[in-house]
């Protein structure tokens, strides 16, 4: 499931609901990259589209904790966070015919 250069050998996080939002998102273009580093954090979801336009300019990335209190929540907020792309969203209004 998991791309990029921080391969390790757990390639799946073991918590079932951010795995199912992982393997969503993945299938929209974001990439997951597993980290070896010993913090909190199991890798890092980055946004396909690096524009100055989306969101604060820099890098759409957000963390992946290895251990979240609730995550079932947590998998919500990455969910929640990625769909708010502005490119995704103007996809999503061409398909419907907005644009």
């Amino acid at each position: 499931m998991v791309s990029g250069e921080y391969e390790c050998e757990q390639k799946t996080t073991p918590q079932k609901d951010v795995e199912k939002v992982l393997s969503h998102l993945e299938s929209l273009g974001w990439v997951v990259e597993v980290r070896h580093s010993s913090g909190h954090a199991w890798g890092l979801l980055r946004c396909p589209n690096n524009d100055r336009d989306c969101r604060c300019g820099e890098f759409c990335q957000m963390s992946i904790s290895s251990t979240p209190q609730n995550p079932a929540s947590h998998a919500a907020k990455l969910e929640n966070k990625a769909l708010s792309c502005i490119y995704l969203r103007d996809e999503k209004e061409k398909d419907d015919g907005i644009i």
